[in-house]
């Protein structure tokens, strides 16, 4: 049996620190396979890993970018001596833009909807047969999930389709013996916010509960393990998922929309 790893978005942010978090904790993986645009960022990170990987430099807002990463899969099953199994994919690749939706520009609306939506749901589903008893898929959500977000419309209702679409796939998913994980960080270290900001700035509030993505990647780790459905790392992350269930999110839009 070829047990393998599928990460997206694995040339930066969490992507990397999963591969490398990962390359140290399992020994029972033959092979990680990298997804992101960048190929020379993710040969450097390839070369920290002990374990041999596959690079695929692909964009995956493109649909055909999707198909050739299911297809490439398929390809190797063929190919493959032994049977081939994904215990893990983890679908990280993902971006948002800070601003107000009517001065959003197009192709980054439609990107996030490719991206964080489509690609997500159309890999997860493309890969999901060569998955089995105890296979993990681990979704990268966000703490925007839990209410919707003036001025980070867009990405804040993406990620509420990830979350809600993880849970439910997880309920489905438990008689085949495969688990799926929501992770829901709050605002991390990456350079999430670099690309975010190019529209907008992040507001004051956000910085104060910036963490360590390392220790939001562990925590995933250890959640994905023990096969929990949501994985949120910060005590205040927690509290904002406690406090967008128990207030109305009419009364928190205002709170927000004030200046």
């Amino acid at each position: 049996m070829k047990n393998i790893v599928v990460i997206t978005g694995a040339s930066s942010g969490f992507g990397e620190l999963f591969a490398l978090q990962l390359d140290a904790k399992l020994k029972s993986i033959d092979e990680y396979w990298l997804v992101a645009r960048s190929t020379d960022k993710m040969q450097e990170i390839a070369k920290a890993m002990s374990t041999p990987c596959r690079i695929l430099s692909y964009d995956l807002t493109k649909e055909q970018a999707v198909k050739d990463v299911i297809k490439a899969v398929e390809r190797e099953v063929d190919n493959c001596y032994d049977e081939l199994s994904i215990k893990m994919l983890i679908n990280s690749a993902g971006y948002g833009k800070l601003g107000e939706f009517v001065y959003a520009d197009d192709k980054d609306v439609s990107g996030m909807i490719d991206l964080n939506i489509r690609a997500l749901t159309c890999l997860t589903k493309g890969l999901l047969p060569y998955m089995g008893n105890n296979s993990r898929i681990i979704n990268i959500a966000s703490a925007a999930a839990f209410l919707p977000q003036p001025e980070f419309a867009e990405y804040a209702s993406t990620k509420a389709y990830v979350l809600s679409f993880s849970r439910a796939l997880n309920s489905e998913l438990q008689k085949y013996g495969i688990s799926v994980l929501a992770v829901c960080p709050g605002p991390a270290s990456t350079n999430f916010f670099t690309i975010a900001e190019g529209n907008g700035k992040m507001p004051w509030y956000k910085k104060m509960f910036m963490v360590d993505p390392k220790k939001v990647v562990d925590k995933a780790i250890h959640d994905s393990i023990n096969k929990y459905e949501v994985s949120v790392y910060s005590f205040p992350m927690k509290g904002l998922r406690i406090i967008s269930k128990l207030i109305p999110h009419s009364l928190m839009l205002r709170m927000m929309n004030r200046k």
